[in-house]
Order: C-alpha cells, then sequence, then structure tokens
C-alpha cells in the first residue's frame, strides 16, 4: 500500500467530496479550507469571498489503487476548469479552480496534465486551474464533512450534485466502489 494526498478545489467542496467518496483506492476526503489569509477560517467567513481562502477537499489515496492521474481525470471531468473564481452559480475566488499540490512530483504530473487538457481543445477557452504547493489545510466545520452523504435531499444536493455523479458513473464505472 502507497498512501499519497492531494488537495484540490473545484467550486463548492461538498460537489467533489461526493464524487471522490466514489472512487477505489480513495481512503478518505476531507472538506476544508486553503490558501488563505487567516488562521482557522470558518464557513462564514469564507462566504464572504474576502478571506482568500478556497473551498477544497484533501484526497488521502492508496496511488496502488488509483493514480494522481486518474483522480485529476475525474476532477476535471466534474468541474469547469476554464471558469475563473466561479462554478455554476457559485461564484467567488473561493470556489475557484485549484490544484494544491504536496509534493514536485504531483506539480510536475499536474502541470503535464494541464497542458495536455489545453492541447488537446477539450475546451474552447482555456484551463485557469491555479497550480500551487499547498500551504495549509484547515478541515471544515463537522456539518460539512460528508455533507452530500448526510443531506441528499437538502436542495442544492439534489440539483448540483447528482450531475456530476451521473458524469462520474458513466465515465469511470470502473472506477466506482
Amino acid at each position: 500500500m502507497s498512501i499519497d494526498s492531494v488537495t484540490l478545489g473545484g467550486g463548492c467542496f461538498w460537489c467533489l467530496e461526493a464524487a471522490m467518496n466514489q472512487l477505489k483506492g480513495v481512503k478518505s476526503v476531507i472538506s476544508g479550507y486553503a490558501d488563505g489569509e487567516i488562521a482557522d477560517p470558518s464557513y462564514e467567513q469564507i462566504c464572504t469571498g474576502t478571506t482568500g481562502h478556497a473551498e477544497v477537499i484533501q484526497i488521502t489515496f492508496d496511488s496502488d489503487i488509483i493514480s494522481l492521474h486518474t483522480l485529476l481525470d475525474v476532477f476535471f471531468t466534474i468541474h469547469d476548469p476554464t471558469t475563473l473564481n466561479r462554478q455554476g452559480a457559485d461564484r467567488g475566488s473561493q470556489y475557484r479552480s485549484t490544484i494544491l499540490y504536496h509534493n514536485d512530483s504531483q506539480s510536475s504530473e499536474a502541470e503535464q496534465y494541464i497542458a495536455q487538457l489545453n492541447d488537446s481543445g477539450k475546451w474552447s477557452d482555456p484551463i485557469v486551474t491555479e497550480l500551487k504547493p499547498l500551504d495549509i489545510f484547515y478541515e471544515a466545520e463537522q456539518y460539512h464533512q460528508n455533507y452530500f452523504q448526510l443531506n441528499p435531499q437538502s436542495g442544492y444536493c439534489r440539483a448540483v450534485i447528482p450531475p456530476k455523479l451521473e458524469k462520474l458513473e458513466h465515465e469511470y464505472p470502473s472506477f466506482l466502489k
């Protein structure tokens, strides 16, 4: 077993968490905040868009079962990496697309992956996903953890998350738990 971690942001962390929790080899997904200007921020502070933090998930995975490349495939499939500070109706810098790498190998792999995607023409607009080292990760409040699983009937969950999970099921069935 080879355990690794990576931190990703692509809009609301509830969406990313719900999808990544479905994948074989993913050991844990923790919703949180990263890359901001104040220590130990609250959700209410993040929502103002003034703290500099992004809503992110920290994924711990067994790289013998699922590769970083596959996680990046899923990440770039379930969010739009061409919209700056926005995913759907969620707007603000806290919803930016970001890869916060944990080591130089992840940085290199993500940089190459983004370049290949830009060259592929998959999107008509360039990818704006930021790539930078993880400085510090703050775990979000407990009520944000496993949010979709615990609140599947909430309006946001019913409207926004199921299309992402359907896309995941359609494009990555062999990777699902």
